[in-house]
């Protein structure tokens, strides 16, 4: 079973110490590899690149995120380039968020795109791909049905294993894992998990990107309203218990979203016994 967890980058050498710091907390755990996030339209390229150098130089593997954003095509090959000259032989290929103020004639290009150049450039054997997948359905999608169709084309394009956008309800995991099944998506499909410790943040987080918060959760977090270390035992609990399930339904592994903080995801892992 594969553990992997995601971080976000640095805005500066301080930063950039403290996630190596936080990545090594967390290594007892011997996760697959550690991702690191990329900006809307490209934005932390330079942070990004900078973090996933730091976490190769401390010996791990890392899975980098990347999207088209404004980029040329040469400009997404030479990216690729430099990150396998860091020894990266695994990348997470996004359409990547728009950035604000972006005109709705602006055309930014699919992840299936991305990950067909990729391909183009090395073989699974060389370069693994993963993909984003949405249990609950991509906010700008007009279907259930039409995502999963626009998931088997990533797939189909290369792709080669999916991370999901994260959620809180097990059973809709699995639903969805059925649907993607019986399209003929054949490539493991790891949930994506968020610990719970900001739960302001959370909230304002999960409605911009269609994450849904249950309202018997939301009701019992806002009950801790001032204590955060009641709230964060509780979150520990909650996520713990729904990753219970997921490792009993057959999961091939998680993957959590970090927010740059060892102790919440580490307490989850811990409680699994990982």
């Amino acid at each position: 079973m594969q553990i992997s967890f995601e971080f976000f980058p640095p805005q500066s050498d301080r930063g950039r110490a403290n996630l190596v710091r936080t990545a090594k907390a967390l290594a007892s755990a011997q996760p697959a590899f550690y991702s690191v996030t990329y900006g809307a339209g490209g934005s932390t390229r330079d942070r990004t690149f900078a973090a996933v150098e730091a976490l190769r130089q401390a010996g791990f593997s890392v899975a980098p995120h990347l999207s088209w954003g404004e980029d040329s095509r040469q400009q997404v090959l030479d990216l690729i380039a430099a990150y396998r000259r860091l020894g990266i032989d695994r990348l997470v290929a996004l359409r990547g968020d728009i950035p604000s103020g972006v005109g709705s004639n602006k055309r930014f290009r699919h992840a299936e795109e991305l990950v067909r150049l990729i391909r183009a450039e090395a073989d699974e054997a060389a370069l693994a791909v993963a993909v984003a997948a949405y249990p609950e359905v991509h906010p700008e999608a007009p279907s259930a049905t039409a995502d999963i169709a626009y998931l088997k084309r990533k797939v189909d394009a290369g792709a080669n294993g999916c991370l999901t956008q994260y959620f809180y309800h097990a059973d809709g995991f699995f639903h969805f894992r059925d649907a993607c099944v019986a399209a003929g998506i054949d490539v493991p499909i790891v949930p994506g998990v968020m610990p719970i410790a900001d739960y302001a943040k959370l909230a304002r987080f999960s409605a911009k990107v269609g994450a849904e918060i249950p309202r018997w959760l939301r009701l019992r977090l806002d009950s801790f309203a001032g204590d955060d270390a009641a709230l964060g035992a509780f979150g520990v609990e909650v996520v713990t218990a729904m990753c219970e399930r997921l490792l009993q339904g057959g999961v091939p592994g998680l993957h959590f979203y970090t927010l740059n903080r060892a102790a919440p995801t580490q307490a989850i892992v811990e409680n699994l016994g990982l």
